[in-house]
């Protein structure tokens, strides 16, 4: 299952932004084909896209709060890709274990947003200048608008168009103001907290924690690469500052574990050229940060076996990534995203009807009455319509796009993707006319992004699977 939600931290984007070493690649693939971009290379693309998906993940995939156990207690035996640590003391801020803030996180990590809001709003009230408090309110409306814009789905980031392509993403200015308040109120607090006492743990993990959102939101949604990366840096810091002063900080090390892997990660010009300034990675020591936080962390475990399982995507080890996934539905089996995930981990392991099989089960789920608090049935119906594609069933898988680009409450962005998709199956199926219809509306949607350009070219010539 594709993460239907996962931040991550690093640089290397802001190399790429730059225009160093790019090379003019294009990637034809179901969903994605005839789309261009600069680039070092296809796996140099995947490798960024992946890094920034990862910052939007990092805190936003989910949380250890499942039960009313303290959440390091939980088992996580299953967990057949994240080793066991021995149980020993671990330090974190009493509010992660305040039942309010666990009663609102339920109500998070089954999606239902409005609801969590409302409560992280009443908390943020009850402690008014605390910088945790501010990051659970931050956290919460951040990933209430990258549902909302469908910039959950990682369909969406395992293509190469992502990074340089124009998308028809629109930014609500109105939540906009309200994110970027929130964030330097974070920092603000925890940065006068830090002023009284350089030492305060708790107040570093919040401050990088903030910046680790933001990053997360100007990093999605505004695609700026470079305000990202200087904002990953500095969480970076301020964690690596926090397991300095306690080493039994768990939750820190989903922000260095996953700066640690990505950086490790980067092609190795992209580590030349960084490591003049310093920044090194290690792929290892990040993956044994992210277990040790998966089976130990507060408020990190889920997040932090989020991002194993994206590294495990990225590495084509999609089985143990479908392993790690499962126990994220053990947890949250109401979690729509989570669900989805793994029929998208499927339909990337080749796994053409197990994975049309598991998204049909996610759409027959959703006919029962109030299952999800939260659902965005056309990003089932997209990965549908691929995996119908990539078993060459063009008429159906047509029908999975034009269901999903239809749907009155989906994003431009997915939209233009699901019609430009669909218009190829068209094409592809002879159905000419049904095949411009769809062209027709993606440009419309989208007339200045690069799809749109795509289907233009296609308005003249079929397309043909190039």
């Amino acid at each position: 299952m594709r993460m239907g939600l996962i931040p991550l931290r690093g640089p290397g984007l802001a190399v790429a932004e730059g225009g160093i070493l790019q090379g003019k690649v294009r990637r034809a693939a179901a969903g994605n084909a005839g789309e261009e971009g600069l680039f070092l290379g296809n796996k140099s693309a995947r490798d960024f896209a992946a890094l920034w998906f990862g910052i939007a993940l990092l805190f936003g995939a989910g949380s250890a709060w499942a039960s009313q156990a303290p959440p390091h207690a939980a088992s996580h035996a299953s967990h057949q890709t994240v080793s066991q640590a021995p149980v020993s003391h671990i330090s974190t801020n009493p509010m992660n274990y305040d039942p309010q803030v666990r009663e609102a996180y339920q109500l998070f990590y089954n999606l239902d947003y409005a609801g969590a809001v409302a409560s992280f709003e009443r908390y943020h009230e009850e402690h008014p200048t605390d910088p945790q408090a501010t990051d659970y309110l931050l956290n919460a409306v951040i990933f209430q608008e990258l549902f909302r814009q469908d910039l959950l789905d990682t369909t969406f980031y395992a293509n190469d168009g992502f990074l340089s392509g124009r998308h028809a993403t629109v930014e609500n200015p109105q939540t906009r103001a309200r994110i970027m308040e929130l964030a330097n109120s974070a920092v603000r607090e925890a940065t006068w907290r830090l002023s009284q006492n350089p030492n305060d743990v708790n107040a570093l993990f919040s401050r990088a924690w903030a910046r680790s959102l933001e990053c997360t939101y100007v990093a999605m949604v505004e695609r700026s690469f470079r305000s990202g990366f200087g904002l990953a840096s500095k969480a970076r810091a301020d964690a690596s500052r926090a397991l300095q002063l306690d080493p039994n900080y768990v939750d820190a090390k989903l922000i260095t574990g996953v700066y640690e892997y990505v950086v490790g990660a980067l092609p190795w010009p992209f580590k030349f050229l960084i490591g003049f300034a310093g920044i090194t990675g290690s792929k290892p020591r990040g993956l044994e940060m992210l277990r040790d936080a998966g089976n130990r962390g507060v408020v990190t475990s889920v997040e932090a076996r989020t991002a194993i399982a994206l590294f495990l995507r990225r590495e084509g080890k999609y089985k143990q990534a479908i392993q790690v996934v499962r126990t994220l539905e053990d947890e949250y089996p109401h979690n729509f995203l989570f669900r989805l995930e793994e029929a998208n981990l499927r339909k990337d392991d080749g796994e053409g009807l197990a994975a049309v099989t598991a998204y049909r089960e996610v759409i027959a789920l959703n006919a029962r009455p109030g299952y999800f608090a939260s659902v965005k049935l056309e990003l089932a119906d997209f990965g549908l319509g691929d995996a119908l594609r990539g078993q060459r069933h063009y008429k159906e898988a047509a029908e999975a796009y034009e269901r999903a680009g239809w749907t009155p409450s989906v994003g431009p962005e997915l939209k233009i993707r699901s019609l430009l998709a669909a218009g190829q199956c068209r094409d592809m199926n002879g159905e000419r006319e049904l095949a411009l219809r769809d062209y027709r509306e993606a440009i419309a949607t989208g007339p200045g992004t690069t799809r749109a350009d795509a289907a233009r070219r296609y308005l003249q010539n079929p397309y043909k699977g190039e």
